[in-house]
């Protein structure tokens, strides 16, 4: 079995080189660390993970904190974390959370025990001060929060997102516009869905054209709720001519009522999401891309740049929206 001696020989350089390079050290030269990468693979050497927590004082973990790690966005975004460590020498610990007390006390056992080498927190609000209290200067880095004013983080912006989908809806001929979303009421107070209902409401003025509250529905995160919402909305005598769902799978369940009343989709009815999930493209829903995956891999390389170089990008990076044109506009 090679060692890390036949590495360092085999690369012509110092065993404390070939730690330094396994450790993600950034004081080693890009072409020395890539003589270094190449015996280790032509030695298929796999040094031990516990001698080398144990001599650097490292987890080589990287924790990723979660709510409802299962919904489609959040796993699209933690492939695209997992993608960047892949190539990494960080492992990933997924922890799933489900209420803010447990989100604080995870939190701040994760960080005062040093259980991980830092944490990629997605959609989850917490408090900086808290946290800097207990360590300043221990790597977080946040996706689809309110920008952090010390911590990295990974945004978009909802109302220009709102705003987008529906000037996408008016141009395509429609004056009279309904809103399905979840509400901000929740365990955890997402306010998505509540800025995107400001981006829709800031279009329709901009376009002179009335919000009307009886075609705006705000209730549970499933299909099945939204599927009932449109049911009771396009029953209405004067009903919408398209609706804007908030979430691709919110749009999910408008589309099953729209056809369950026998309507067509656009013809009768036409439906825009928003996130762009794999599954929108098989049930070809035209959506809002706010770029899931690159969202995780962005988050897991600012991780990487901040523990291997020691310092903070801290400008926030907003990833850009697209309309994704499909069938159902």
């Amino acid at each position: 079995m090679p060692t890390i001696r036949d590495v360092a020989k085999r690369a012509g350089v110092g065993i404390a080189t070939v730690s330094r390079v396994l450790n993600g050290s950034s004081q080693v030269r890009e072409s020395t660390r890539q003589r270094v990468l190449d015996a280790i693979a032509d030695l298929n050497y796999s040094p031990n993970q516990a001698a080398r927590r144990l001599s650097s004082g490292k987890t080589f973990t990287i924790g990723v904190v979660s709510p409802f790690f299962t919904f489609p966005s959040f796993v699209e975004r933690l492939t695209g974390i997992q993608d960047v460590l892949d190539e990494s020498e960080y492992d990933l610990v997924l922890y799933s959370i489900r209420s803010t007390e447990q989100l604080q006390r995870r939190l701040r056992i994760l960080i005062g025990e040093n259980r991980v080498d830092g944490l990629i927190v997605l959609s989850l609000p917490f408090s900086e001060r808290d946290l800097r209290t207990l360590k300043p200067d221990f790597p977080i880095v946040t996706v689809d929060n309110s920008p952090a004013w010390h911590y990295p983080s990974v945004v978009i912006d909802d109302v220009a997102g709102g705003a987008l989908a529906t000037r996408y809806l008016i141009e395509h001929g429609h004056r009279a516009l309904g809103f399905v979303g979840d509400r901000t009421d929740s365990v955890f107070r997402f306010t998505s869905t509540e800025r995107r209902l400001e981006g829709f409401r800031n279009a329709l003025t901009e376009a002179g054209l009335e919000f009307r509250e009886t075609w705006c529905w705000q209730g549970e995160h499933s299909q099945e709720a939204a599927r009932q919402a449109a049911w009771r909305i396009l029953q209405q005598p004067n009903r919408p001519s398209a609706i804007f769902a908030a979430m691709d799978t919110l749009a999910f369940g408008v589309l099953q009522a729209v056809r369950e009343m026998g309507m067509r989709v656009p013809e009768d009815v036409a439906v825009i999401g928003f996130d762009d999930i794999a599954a929108a493209g098989y049930v070809n829903l035209t959506t809002v891309s706010q770029h899931l995956v690159e969202s995780g891999r962005i988050a897991a390389q600012r991780m990487l740049d901040w523990l291997r170089s020691g310092e903070i990008e801290r400008t926030p990076v907003q990833l850009p929206l697209k309309i994704v044109e499909r069938a159902t506009v």
